[in-house]
């Protein structure tokens, strides 16, 4: 064991300038993409969202896009990086875009909230632009830092940002198509979705209403009960 090789988990392996303040923030912006793994996959398990659920299957078809172009274009990275692999379109780039994108659609063109009430005031359009154009930034700052970091070239990253733009609005027709056909309610009441308890509340709802106005009903409804009682 002792004279094994031992590898690398490229998964979070970065090279970065130690020297370089700016390369340092690079390189933890690689990490996003983890990142957004994790929300994915926690807001899925814990929302029951069918909507994060479809947008994480994009996600995923958008990534298995990625991984059929590095190997049909064959391009290198740049000579100075050390890493592995193709960089033709870069995967970060890509992936980021799509996230981006995808959730300004959606907040946008796709959620509609509902009037608000004593108990909720539902996101204001000013505010999501707002966190639209903080997730387009997000995006922006981790394609350049793949350029910054010289694990891709110019080209590559713009390639990658255009494939990740086409995926997001191809994937947010395909969803709109598969609502106003009626496939997404069929789907739902299936008994694969009901075991899950997959729902579709967030186009109407925020995330954080979940829930809400039945704790300020059963609040409102305990504190009533108490001065009854007195």
């Amino acid at each position: 064991m002792a004279d094994t090789p031992l590898a690398s988990l490229s998964l979070t392996h970065v090279h970065y300038d130690p020297n370089d303040p700016v390369s340092y923030f690079c390189a933890w912006l690689a990490l996003v993409p983890q990142g957004l793994c994790v929300v994915y996959a926690t807001l899925i398990w814990s929302t029951r969202e069918i909507e994060i659920l479809l947008m994480f299957g994009g996600q995923l078809a958008c990534e298995a896009l990625n991984f059929a172009l590095k190997r049909a274009l064959k391009e290198e990275r740049p000579t100075k990086m050390h890493g592995k692999g193709y960089g033709m379109p870069s995967s970060h780039a890509q992936f980021v875009v799509f996230f981006s994108i995808s959730i300004t659609l959606f907040l946008l063109f796709r959620h509609v909230p509902k009037p608000p009430t004593p108990s909720h005031t539902p996101l204001s359009l000013g505010a999501r632009v707002m966190v639209s154009g903080l997730a387009l930034a997000n995006a922006g700052l981790v394609a350049w830092s793949r350029i910054y970091l010289s694990y891709h070239t110019p080209k590559q990253v713009i390639v990658g940002c255009a494939a990740g733009i086409a995926s997001a609005m191809l994937w947010f027709l395909v969803t709109s198509i598969v609502r106003k056909t009626g496939l997404l309610s069929w789907a739902l009441e299936q008994p694969i979705m009901r075991l899950f308890r997959m729902r579709d509340l967030v186009v109407e709802e925020d995330l954080c209403q979940a829930g809400w106005e039945k704790w300020e009903a059963r609040s409102t409804s305990s504190s009533t009960n108490g001065k009854k009682t007195r």
